[in-house]
């Protein structure tokens, strides 16, 4: 089970429940895995620091906070897992192939990121929910994944990421991976991010009304490198390259304010701890 969520409001939580963990007694994961108690976990938790688009379609940049967490018992293998996966909890595991609930992250939009939104609906930021299936056709190495989530609050309807990743690890400590992207968005998820009614038009004055069509929404390609400082603190930087493509690209909330090129850079720092319950 992983998470990584754009609020400062979970960064804070999460720094709070590594201050309990670090109570606990910080062990190696490899010493932790031979532990006999089936009352061991191995709890891993970090911060990562991103640099990227203040709201989808924008090209205008901003920082945020994000917290990770990872959480598996004592004898589950560590395993692999990209930058931008959500949160997910693998209830079927049949070998190679797993699937199970995920949760993420609505991105928020409002008028403070860009004053030409003027007269255009605010966007509040929300969780969405759903399931993520993955195959390894190489275990461990090779991954295709998809998560389907619809938007519980905001009425930004529902996405569909997919993605292929390749993790190649180089000596000990090195682990690189990269891989293609592409999302899809319904009516109701284009209509609340690249919409425009007619009224909004008319108080906006600058653009014009834009009826957004569910679709294909972007294609792109992510990439990552960690190194292992020791054998349970791990530092990592990735970068997400998205394309913005159909009603998403051509709505005038891209094509006259924003960009239709979506880069998000990161660095993250993890440690892994032994907790016993």
């Amino acid at each position: 089970m992983r998470t990584k969520a754009k609020r400062l409001t979970l960064f804070s939580a999460a720094l709070g429940v590594l201050s309990t963990a670090s109570l606990a007694t910080a062990a190696d994961r490899k010493d932790a895995s031979n532990q006999s108690d089936s009352g061991t976990w191995i709890v891993t938790l970090g911060a990562s620091v991103e640099y990227g688009p203040k709201f989808p379609g924008s090209k205008h940049d901003g920082f945020s906070a994000l917290p990770s967490f990872d959480i598996r018992r004592f004898d589950e293998p560590d395993e692999n897992s990209a930058p931008d996966d959500n949160i997910d909890y693998g209830l079927i595991d049949l070998g190679r192939f797993e699937a199970g609930p995920v949760v993420g992250i609505r991105d928020s939009r409002s008028q403070s990121d860009d004053s030409r939104l003027k007269g255009i609906h605010s966007v509040d930021w929300d969780i969405d929910a759903g399931v993520f299936v993955q195959y390894w056709a190489i275990p461990n190495q090779l991954r295709f994944r998809s998560e389907i989530r619809q938007a519980i609050s905001n009425g930004s309807g529902l996405v569909i990421d997919i993605g292929a990743d390749w993790f190649q690890r180089l000596g000990d400590r090195w682990l690189l991976s990269a891989g293609p992207r592409a999302s899809f968005g319904n009516g109701a998820y284009m209509r609340e991010y690249f919409g425009i009614s007619s009224s909004e038009a008319l108080q906006n004055g600058s653009l014009s009304s834009f009826d957004a069509k569910g679709g294909l929404k972007s294609v792109g390609f992510t990439v990552s490198a960690a190194y292992d400082v020791t054998p349970t603190i791990t530092l990592q930087i990735y970068d997400r390259f998205d394309r913005l493509t159909g009603d998403a690209a051509d709505s005038p909330i891209t094509s006259k304010l924003g960009s239709e090129n979506q880069n998000v850079i990161g660095i993250s720092l993890a440690k892994a701890f032994s907790v016993s319950f």
